[in-house]
């Protein structure tokens, strides 16, 4: 007798073909895209010479194919990560290639938002605008010191150093990284969220980004507003010259003169430059695009707010503007602890010598080229621009 509890196999080929011709919901599958990029190494960046000037460079640098954007190897393993975080409308997003006035837009832009709240700007502005990269740029063992530096810094708790050293020594801190990152939230606030964190903001997200548009969500610019800040090259030069002299994770050990090789070879980080910014450039006209130029920030500060102001739909009252503008200018911005990052340099991730905020002149540069190096840059410069429209200024008899 056969056992009823034991059916021939047909059966549940039956029962399977009856559940799949039952019918399905409709359920919207979100679907992400896929960035196709490659990265490889950037010719070199491995030798004796670049690693003797970029000792903290240990696995040298790498580019995108195509696109040719220099970046550091560890984020090209999470560059599909970044490429899908969903724009939303309500998104502004501040892109710009490095030193080009990135976090005096932030303020401004995070300002104008924030019906010009004072009070709370005072938050550091890291906490507020999130680097949409920048947890993704440094090698783990970096980004794990830094995190543990902060949490030291933050709770003066005696012997926790000891603890999250134990933590890393046994690989327990990616076990526990849900649990780090609340402690390193609730001591220290968001300062570098992931993609996760800033998808799970609620407020309205003011994100900054040294990406080109290429390696962002293809759609960016159709869902949310964008403001790309452009300067002039020799005063950026000059900038991320001292700039990769401060910051402990660039560690530059040549002169300004061998920077500048490096800088129109595109060996530095987030170059090169020029297709960065035409790239944007190309898409100004685009509703969702604000182009602003640092130099007219810099002779036309009260008239620029009002362009990013209208830009974004917001207004401010003439008592607002005045007091934005001062807020904003250089000599005051740079006293600002909640942008100037000057807390960076306890926490060790910055050298004593110098600021971050350095002195945002246009015409800077003129104190920092000879004239061979000046002739040099020229022609490169004239090579890059030719047959565009694009031109930049270089100097100003008067500036905010």
């Amino acid at each position: 007798m056969t056992d009823v509890l034991d059916p021939h196999p047909s059966a549940f080929v039956a029962m399977a073909n009856e559940t799949d011709n039952r019918k399905k919901p409709n359920v919207r599958v979100e679907t992400r895209p896929r960035l196709e990029t490659s990265f490889i190494p950037v010719p070199g960046t491995n030798d004796e010479q670049f690693q003797k000037d970029f000792p903290a460079y240990t696995g040298g640098l790498v580019y995108s194919n195509p696109g040719q954007y220099v970046v550091m190897p560890e984020y090209s393993k999470k560059a599909e990560i970044v490429y899908n975080l969903k724009p939303r409308p309500d998104d502004v997003y501040i892109l710009t290639f490095p030193k080009c006035g990135t976090t005096w837009m932030q303020e401004l832009v995070w300002l104008a938002i924030h019906n010009c709240d004072f009070e709370k700007a005072k938050t550091p502005l890291n906490i507020r605008s999130p680097f949409l990269e920048m947890n993704y740029m440094l090698p783990k063992v970096l980004t794990d010191k830094y995190e543990r530096d902060a949490i030291v810094y933050q709770t003066g708790i005696p012997g926790i150093s000891k603890f999250l050293e134990i933590l890393d020594y046994w690989n327990l801190r990616d076990v526990l990284r849900p649990h780090v990152k609340k402690l390193v939230n609730m001591v220290c606030g968001h300062v570098m969220r992931d993609v996760e964190e800033m998808e799970q903001m609620s407020e309205t997200r003011i994100i900054k980004s040294h990406l080109p548009l290429y390696l962002l969500n293809p759609e960016l610019l159709n869902t949310s507003k964008v403001v790309y800040v452009a300067r002039n090259p020799k005063d950026v030069l000059v900038s991320y010259f001292h700039y990769h002299k401060l910051i402990h994770f660039h560690q530059f050990t040549g002169d300004l003169e061998t920077f500048a090789d490096y800088f129109m070879s595109d060996k530095v980080y987030a170059s090169p430059f020029f297709p960065h910014l035409m790239d944007a450039w190309s898409k100004r006209h685009h509703p969702n695009m604000l182009f602003v130029f640092y130099e007219d920030l810099k002779r036309d500060l009260r008239g620029e707010i009002q362009k990013v102001v209208r830009f974004l739909g917001k207004s401010v009252s003439e008592e607002q503007l005045t007091k934005l503008t001062e807020h904003l200018r250089v000599d005051q911005f740079a006293k600002n602890e909640a942008v100037n990052y000057e807390v960076c340099k306890e926490l060790g991730f910055m050298n004593n010598s110098g600021h971050f905020i350095r002195k945002g002149k246009t015409g800077d540069w003129k104190n920092h080229f000879s004239p061979e190096l000046n002739a040099r840059i020229d022609l490169w410069i004239e090579s890059n621009l030719k047959g565009t429209d694009l031109s930049f200024i270089t100097e100003l008899d008067q500036q905010d």
